[in-house]
């Protein structure tokens, strides 16, 4: 509220634009620039929430290093992937008219389809280190698990989750034949090999049930209604005049809807979290069914419960 109604904001846009001008570059910029100071703004509360809260309860094994790390690397992914696919958008502004938003959900749905390939191989292992699972009962096990209810992964990786928290968790990245298994290092430690099948049994169901890509259109179709919006308000003098701004500002009305959107969603969050409450009991009934023991699942949600 404060950053909004302050007028700090229109403040901030033209001071950027006589310093670096009014390109589509430097509009882009300026939303970089307002979204390096909105974080900012949040590490004194993130630093909180890792070394006080988390320590707290015994959770925390990050370092002040890897903890700075961490942030200078986000920073640097979203300069280099961010900010040309701001530019982008801005260009297809000036290059579509009207129509431009809809081109700008479907670069940005390409994007996000590329990034779910990339991520895993390029992304990922800037932040954590993978490693094979070794050869034994444990492996040979859960690859027999996938493989009985058609599930092929290429590998099964130990991800060095111990590396900042004592939290534990398992998923699968890629797509087709390059599908991976992921286990946390804490959950190998802290669950049998009957547990850890019942978890891979989980994460499978949630691929059996076809729950990725219904979150994904479910997200593809917010991107759509998105960018719909902010093409409808980027023209509102009542709108973009309320906070300082010009209408057709096309950066201003980017990161007014980048800051306001909470204020919708917020109200969605709990049909978000009902649909994500069904997924993961189907995803446990499926478990169930296919290790056709209970007992294992329950003492790994315990466990997880209890651990998390």
């Amino acid at each position: 509220g404060a950053v909004l109604f302050s007028g700090v904001l229109p403040w901030f846009h033209q001071t950027f634009q006589h310093a670096a001008g009014m390109s589509v570059w430097a509009e882009a910029g300026f939303l970089v620039a307002a979204g390096m100071l909105l974080a900012a703004a949040d590490l004194p509360f993130e630093w909180h929430a890792q070394f006080h809260l988390e320590e707290r309860f015994g959770f925390n094994t990050t370092t002040a290093r890897t903890w700075w790390l961490d942030r200078a690397k986000g920073l640097g992914l979203a300069l280099a992937l961010g900010y040309p696919l701001l530019i982008l958008i801005l260009k297809l502004v000036g290059w579509l008219g009207a129509a431009w938003w809809f081109w700008a959900w479907v670069c940005l749905a390409v994007f996000q389809m590329v990034m779910m390939l990339a991520a895993p191989v390029l992304i990922l292992p800037l932040f954590n280190k993978f490693t094979p699972l070794p050869p034994g009962e444990l492996r040979d096990g859960l690859l027999a698990l996938g493989q009985r209810a058609g599930f092929r992964a290429r590998d099964i990786q130990v991800m060095d989750g111990s590396k900042r928290s004592r939290h534990s968790n398992a998923f699968f990245t890629g797509l087709g034949r390059f599908r991976k298994i992921v286990l946390f290092d804490t959950l190998v430690q802290q669950l049998d090999r009957g547990e850890l099948e019942s978890v891979l049994a989980h994460e499978i169901g949630h691929y059996k049930k076809g729950h990725v890509p219904k979150t994904i259109a479910l997200s593809l179709g917010g991107g759509l209604l998105a960018f719909y919006v902010i093409a409808l308000l980027a023209g509102q003098a009542w709108f973009m005049g309320a906070y300082g701004f010009s209408p057709r500002e096309m950066a201003p009305a980017l990161l007014l809807f980048a800051l306001l959107s909470g204020v919708v969603t917020v109200w969605l969050s709990p049909l978000f979290h009902g649909l994500s409450r069904l997924y993961e009991y189907e995803a446990d009934a499926f478990a169930a069914g296919l290790t056709r023991q209970r007992q294992p699942l329950i003492g790994a949600l315990r466990k997880l419960n209890e651990k998390n």
